[in-house]
């Protein structure tokens, strides 16, 4: 069972926001004592995700919680947005798919950066995608 420890909710609606957003992610893992490697595989699944949400939604809402699951600390991040959702998940999961012009890296390149990924999109309403990285994991 994974018990969240503490909450903080960032909107994401400019370019300032990202930096902030990127900075709170880093300040989250650094207090759990994440090290260095798993730091920057969070960082760069967190900068990915973001990216698509200010790309495609426009921006919107993450959510930044320190999780605990046994021994186990880590950092859960919930990138909502009210963007045109994505018709096709499996399809945007493959190595190489592209709505536009990108390798095609990074929702699938993303989770393979985290432990844990889970992803729900409706065509119309929005995605959220929520990722955790355990601090020794």
């Amino acid at each position: 069972m994974i018990l969240s420890l503490s909450k903080d909710t960032i909107q994401v609606l400019k370019e300032q926001d990202v930096v902030f957003l990127k900075n709170r992610v880093k300040e989250t893992a650094v207090k759990i004592k994440m090290g260095l490697v798993n730091q920057t595989r969070l960082l760069t699944a967190a900068s990915e995700l973001v990216r698509n949400m200010m790309r495609y939604a426009n921006g919107g809402v993450c959510l930044i919680e320190v999780v605990s699951s046994g021994r186990n600390n880590g950092v859960r991040l919930t990138f909502s947005d009210r963007g045109p959702g994505i018709p096709d998940i499996a399809a945007a999961m493959r190595d190489g798919f592209s709505t536009g012009k990108s390798l095609g890296l990074g929702l699938p390149g993303t989770k393979r950066l985290v432990n844990e990924f889970d992803i729900k999109s409706k065509v119309g309403e929005g995605t959220v995608i929520t990722i955790i990285k355990w601090a020794n994991g």
